[in-house]
């Protein structure tokens, strides 16, 4: 672990303690979900704020409808099209959407139990790694300029993707969901539905735009481009301190298990097949594949932590797995930087 990683990792959990601080202090305002042996209890129901006034929530509907977009539109607005590394790319996002969709899958079973969103919530936070707070720092200290370019490239598409498909399978669930309707719907509503919820949704709304206006030329006007840049910058701070206030919220308690469980994925499983699709079928060795590999090791992303706040699903069980693989990463780095030194000398 080198020191530039350890100061970002001893950064991030100050930050995501003064959220902690922040929600148990009632900084924020009274946090709505508490587990019931913290004080003081909560306000009685015909008294208590309405729930968009929940701090978590606040932080979370802020983040997803503010930060994200305008971050999404000005990293899809500003990718070099014709120079991407393209089988790089494409050896790291189809093991990573093939693990994304076999979890996806296999919680699909317990819909019933957790609800619609669950199954999807659950998949990003085994798939989706903190690519920026814990990944430049770390490509750039072991692989310097010419893999930090390569991490880089990866970091530009990797919300884009991940939560783009998220977005299109929990949207498809919660459309077809027969709670949500008086009758289940037919197959042409629920396509509808889904294609409406999809396209006007303030994720893949801003990647279709920055697309869009990619392909122009036009590029985007100083006044315009910094407005974009300065919201983009809120999305890292305002997600950690979200991680905090829903730890103040939700506690860990009876999430370790499940945390463990996505962690294993996210830290162990998910870097596996990464390295054995990106070698053994997409020939990449030497520097690019160690790249990917690290990129697929990193702990989850607080991003996880904002779908789960925006379907109002699993957020503990995000929370601490979050915490949980970000502590565990300073020993399973350790371990994939060994086999790297095996595989791509």
């Amino acid at each position: 672990m080198t020191a530039a990683v350890l100061t970002k990792l001893l950064a991030m959990f100050f930050t995501v303690a003064l959220g902690w601080v922040a929600g148990r202090q009632g900084w924020l305002g009274r946090l709505h979900t508490r587990p019931a042996d913290l004080e003081p209890p909560l306000a009685d129901p015909q008294t208590a704020p309405p729930p968009d006034a929940d701090p978590a929530r606040v932080l979370g509907n802020v983040a997803f409808f503010v930060f994200v977009p305008a971050l999404l539109f000005r990293t899809t607005e500003r990718l070099d099209l014709a120079h991407m590394p393209w089988r790089t790319l494409f050896a790291f996002f189809v093991p990573v959407l093939a693990v994304l969709l076999l979890v996806y899958l296999w919680q699909r079973r317990r819909v019933p139990q957790d609800g619609t969103a669950a199954p999807a919530v659950r998949a990003i936070t085994a798939s989706f790694g903190n690519s920026v707070q814990v990944g430049i720092p770390f490509a750039a200290a072991l692989f310097g300029e010419a893999g930090l370019a390569i991490h880089i490239a990866l970091v530009s598409l990797h919300a884009l993707v991940l939560l783009t498909v998220l977005t299109v399978l929990v949207e498809l669930d919660l459309a077809r969901d027969p709670t949500r309707h008086a009758q289940a719907p037919a197959l042409l509503r629920t396509l509808g539905l889904t294609a409406h919820n999809t396209l006007v949704h303030p994720v893949v709304l801003p990647v279709l735009a920055g697309l869009a206006w990619n392909l122009t030329g036009l590029g985007l006007h100083p006044v315009v481009d910094e407005s974009l840049a300065t919201l983009a910058t809120a999305v890292v701070p305002v997600c950690l301190v979200l991680i905090g206030v829903t730890l103040a919220a939700y506690g860990v308690r009876g999430q370790v298990r499940g945390a463990l469980g996505l962690a294993a994925v996210k830290l162990l499983l998910l870097p596996a097949v990464v390295l054995a699709v990106a070698h053994l079928g997409f020939g990449l060795a030497g520097l690019p594949l160690a790249v990917v590999v690290v990129m697929a090791a990193l702990p989850a992303g607080s991003n996880a932590l904002i779908f789960a706040q925006r379907y109002e699903t699993l957020q503990a069980e995000t929370t601490a797995t979050i915490v949980l693989s970000t502590v565990a990463f300073a020993f399973t780095a350790s371990f994939w930087i060994a086999v790297l030194r095996i595989v791509a000398p």
